[in-house]
């Protein structure tokens, strides 16, 4: 999908959204976007491999990983070109721009072949972000779509706070609709359905009482 092509009142909105928000939101995030240093980690990602995020963000993420496996490339699609502005100049600070590229696009309906030049990735993960795409059910066929055959779709995202007290999940549901964000009710059963549909293993966690879930499709250890 070209940029002329992107669904242009999404992309106004994330941009909209985060034009100041950017400047600020790893700052503020890093208090409650919890579990992403933990897929992070569990990404295992082989000697040599290649690395997708859908809804790269401001890089954080990417960054990181990118350092704690700088043998592997990676690349970051994502629907904000303010994001990506934020994310290509943290790429450059901390000498990353060789091994990692971006490419702005729908998470939903993407050709990574004609944006990357890859048409497979070891391994694709999202954090945060399926909660903020509408059609966000079409992010996870599409990249299961774009695995290699021994590769793993690794998400992270807000649970429904199943363990935590009703006031607080008022108060953060209440906080995350300022910001077009809706908890996924349905999340672990689309995922496990995904992974039957295509004969893939699927883990599931439930981190911090509810607060977020973690699943893993494919066969990463």
């Amino acid at each position: 999908m070209s940029t002329a092509e992107l669904p242009a009142s999404h992309a106004e909105l994330m941009d909209g959204v985060y034009h100041w928000q950017r400047h600020i939101y790893d700052l503020t995030r890093k208090y409650y976007l919890l579990g992403r240093d933990r897929l992070i980690d569990g990404l295992d990602v082989p000697q040599g491999g290649t690395v997708l995020e859908l809804g790269c963000g401001t890089g954080r993420n990417i960054v990181l990983a990118a350092s704690r496996y700088p043998n592997a490339r990676f690349f970051g699609l994502d629907i904000s070109a303010e994001m990506l502005e934020t994310a290509g100049a943290a790429i450059a600070r901390e000498g990353l721009s060789g091994k990692v590229k971006l490419a702005r696009g729908d998470a939903t309906d993407f050709d990574a072949k004609a944006l990357f030049g890859v048409e497979h990735f070891d391994r694709v993960f999202v954090s945060y972000s399926l909660s903020m795409i509408p059609g966000w059910e079409k992010t996870v066929s599409a990249a299961l779509a774009v695995l290699a055959p021994s590769g793993s779709l690794h998400v992270v995202d807000f649970g429904q706070q199943e363990g935590l007290p009703n006031w607080f999940r008022a108060m953060l549901r209440g906080w995350l609709r300022k910001f077009h964000v809706s908890p996924r009710a349905s999340l672990r059963d689309v995922l496990e359905s995904e992974s039957q549909r295509t004969g893939a293993t699927f883990r599931f966690r439930t981190l911090y009482r509810g607060y977020a879930w973690l699943g893993v499709i494919g066969s990463s250890k």
